[in-house]
């Protein structure tokens, strides 16, 4: 089912639990991604993991070979935002931010998310930073579950709880240009989720609607760069960045998060459909 104007994509509730089994595959390599972070970890022993992961539970993964992208994950270090390439070359040193982002193909069907990890000590305003993101993303999951429950949700309601969190967090730039998007069949379809803006404008919040919510955040200037690889992109200011993301389904009752292990009930509370209880989906491992 599609509605006109943009190519929205509608799941019915059985293609939402195909998406919540490419989710829980995502969170497996993102879990062992993270436990393998320390100094001394080159981006490409995370990348390795990764794709190892994903293909173990039978999936393939979402970002190696689109548009001629070489890496099973990016790996955006410091003042790197966003789509880093895994490199040996890139060693992970003592009080690095990382952030980790990650796309798994099940049965044809995409999940993706990101999280920002630190590497040993890390300054505690970078980890605030990291905090306000996350927290940030989880404002805008909780806006898109209220506007779902009630049918009076705007998409921009979920850029302005991001926005209006992250302003609430502290003095942080909100990347420009950058956001979060559909998924389903493909791994970005329409619409594009702004992390900023005035609330209750854009498409109805309708249940089948499939987003990635990706807030980026940086110490300093929103302005970003992209480096000669064409795929890298920096701060401008050279601050440093954060990045998370959660993939997330609307239902009559509520949200769940496809990419989060408990579907997002410690989060989200009672906003938390009910169906994200009672699907046979399988836990991550």
């Amino acid at each position: 089912m599609r509605r006109h104007q943009l190519d929205i994509q509608l799941k019915t509730p059985e293609q939402i639990d195909l998406m919540r089994r490419a989710g829980l595959v995502v969170a497996s390599a993102l879990a062992a991604m993270r436990a393998a972070v320390a100094p001394g970890v080159t981006t490409a022993d995370l990348d390795a993991i990764a794709e190892r992961v994903i293909r173990d539970a039978g999936g393939t993964p979402s970002f190696k070979g689109y548009h001629g992208y070489p890496g099973s994950i990016c790996s955006s270090v410091n003042e790197q935002i966003v789509h880093a390439i895994p490199s040996p070359s890139q060693v992970l040193r003592e009080g690095d931010l990382i952030s980790l982002d990650c796309g798994a193909i099940l049965e044809g069907w995409h999940g993706d998310a990101a999280i920002t990890v630190p590497v040993g000590e890390v300054d505690p305003k970078l980890l605030k930073m990291a905090a306000v993101a996350e927290d940030s993303m989880w404002a805008g999951i909780a806006a898109a579950a209220r506007g779902v429950r009630s049918g009076r949700g705007r998409l921009t309601d979920i850029s302005h709880a991001v926005e209006t969190a992250v302003r609430a967090g502290g003095n942080y730039g909100i990347v420009d240009g950058y956001g979060g998007h559909g998924i389903g069949t493909e791994m970005h379809q329409d619409p594009h989720v702004l992390n900023h803006g005035r609330p209750g404008r854009g498409i109805k919040l309708s249940p089948g609607l499939c987003l990635a919510i990706e807030p980026m955040i940086t110490m300093g200037s929103p302005r970003s760069v992209e480096l000669d690889d064409g795929w890298t992109v920096i701060t401008r200011d050279h601050s440093v960045a954060a990045h998370v993301e959660h993939s997330i389904a609307l239902l009559d009752d509520g949200v769940w998060v496809l990419t989060a292990v408990d579907g997002g009930r410690a989060r989200l509370g009672d906003l938390l459909s009910a169906r994200a209880s009672t699907s046979s989906a399988p836990a991550a491992s």
